[in-house]
């Protein structure tokens, strides 16, 4: 495995992991804004925006997941190299292909399922972060994503829609 991809080091949550992926622009909601890159994203019912996974949402909320800005950089950065999600506007969403993720919460494995937590947030367990392990109806699985493999101590890639 390189040590680098697109320029940044391996396991920078949000990175789009390998070619041909389907990513499209979405403009932020108003309120509920994702915080981190590389998590999954839904689409307001109200304003038809992109917002962050909220408590109480469910697998069929999940519309893709927050990357780096793809295939468009700002002239401020590096290509991929954003590290703050911005608060309105356009935002990049993966629809189809392979994404880095930060693991809240258990190891993931290959081809293993890969869970949102959307109720009963604790510590390091945040809505909208990304398990390994069911907990109850604290998380819901995806049935359109899986996970590659173990991961590093920063990030695992998820394949969704593929």
């Amino acid at each position: 495995m390189p040590a680098y991809l697109f320029g940044l080091p391996l396991g920078v949550p949000g990175q789009i992991s390998r070619d041909s992926a389907t990513v499209e622009p979405q403009l932020l909601a108003s309120s509920g804004q994702p915080t981190a890159f590389g998590v999954p994203v839904a689409i307001d019912a109200t304003s038809h925006k992109c917002r962050a996974i909220a408590s109480g949402d469910d697998a069929a909320d999940v519309y893709g997941f927050l990357v780096r800005p793809y295939p468009f950089q700002s002239t401020q950065n590096d290509f991929g190299g954003e590290s703050t999600v911005p608060t309105s506007g356009a935002v990049s969403v993966v629809k189809r292909g392979y994404i880095l993720v930060k693991l809240n919460n258990g190891t993931a494995v290959n081809n293993g399922t890969v869970y949102v937590r959307v109720a009963n947030a604790s510590g390091a367990k945040v809505i909208g972060g990304i398990e390994a392990t069911a907990d109850s109806t604290n998380t819901v699985g995806l049935t359109n994503a899986y996970f590659t493999g173990v991961g590093d101590a920063d990030a695992v890639e998820v394949a969704f829609n593929i």
